[in-house]
């Protein structure tokens, strides 16, 4: 799916149709994400993540066909943009299953689930069910074996404390065991880095792959691949000033990409 260390980049659409940041047609908003694509593919990210995240404040699935709709598009747009690049879909909140009809209808490769095993209490309230269940025979049933499911352990911007006693080796080998493709280990929010004893401990819990989902710069790029990270999802150091919310910056995406070479090397 993904090369050995691979370097995966997030293009945050616009805001989407019916959320209350939205500004922009549909045509517009995949018209930038494409752009972004561009970008990340002609810097040398071997992937790419389609996200909806300025559609702040999230609320949890099942999500409007307008969402479902856009996405698509936008997602289609990367997928012509940037062709050779590994393309990923994530929707938010808990929006797998619509994640996985849209990355079966664009060709994407994965998706990215937040809530796979074990209940949190994130920002947007509690989230008490697990998706690895329904998930996988929601796949099944639409015939998209072949999207792989990436999952976050501890996920971000969530609370812990009902899963105070499982550690993220223990998560890691709850998700391996209910079939997920590979596992992401973030820090506690966006753009915040993750614990290297983290990816470690996630390391040695599993033989999937090992994602870091959060807070990578070029100066933490060999220590995570020394504690035996596969891949580095990257989202707000790749962006001007280093935020999340603001474009693409092809001099800080090339800045990361040589990083990751020179780890490889």
């Amino acid at each position: 799916m993904l090369p050995p260390r691979a370097l995966v980049g997030m293009v945050h659409v616009a805001a989407l149709p019916g959320s209350p940041g939205a500004r922009l047609s549909v045509a517009r908003i995949a018209a930038q994400a494409a752009d972004e694509a561009r970008v990340l593919a002609e810097c040398g990210f071997e992937g790419i993540i389609v996200e909806n995240m300025h559609d702040r404040p999230y609320v949890r699935a099942p999500h409007g066909p307008e969402t479902v709709a856009a996405m698509t598009v936008a997602a289609q747009a990367v997928r012509d943009a940037a062709p050779r690049a590994t393309l990923g879909v994530q929707v938010l909140s808990n929006g797998e299953r619509e994640a996985l009809a849209i990355a079966l209808a664009v060709g994407a490769s994965f998706v990215r689930c937040e809530s796979f095993v074990f209940a949190h209490v994130g920002d947007e309230g509690l989230m008490a069910d697990a998706a690895a269940g329904p998930l996988l025979r929601y796949r099944r049933a639409i015939g998209a074996e072949r999207v792989r499911v990436l999952c976050d352990v501890k996920k971000k911007h969530a609370s812990h404390a009902i899963t105070g006693d499982v550690s993220v080796g223990e998560a890691v080998r709850a998700a391996e065991f209910f079939l997920a493709d590979g596992v992401i280990v973030t820090g506690v929010a966006t753009g915040r880095p993750a614990s290297v004893e983290d990816v470690r401990e996630a390391r040695g819990a599993t033989r999937l792959p090992v994602a870091v989902g959060s807070g990578v710069t070029p100066e933490q790029v060999a220590a995570l691949f020394d504690a035996g990270a596969d891949a580095l999802i990257v989202g707000s150091s790749i962006k001007r000033g280093g935020r999340w919310d603001r474009p693409v910056d092809a001099v800080r995406c090339r800045a990361l990409a040589r990083a990751v070479r020179s780890a490889r090397r």
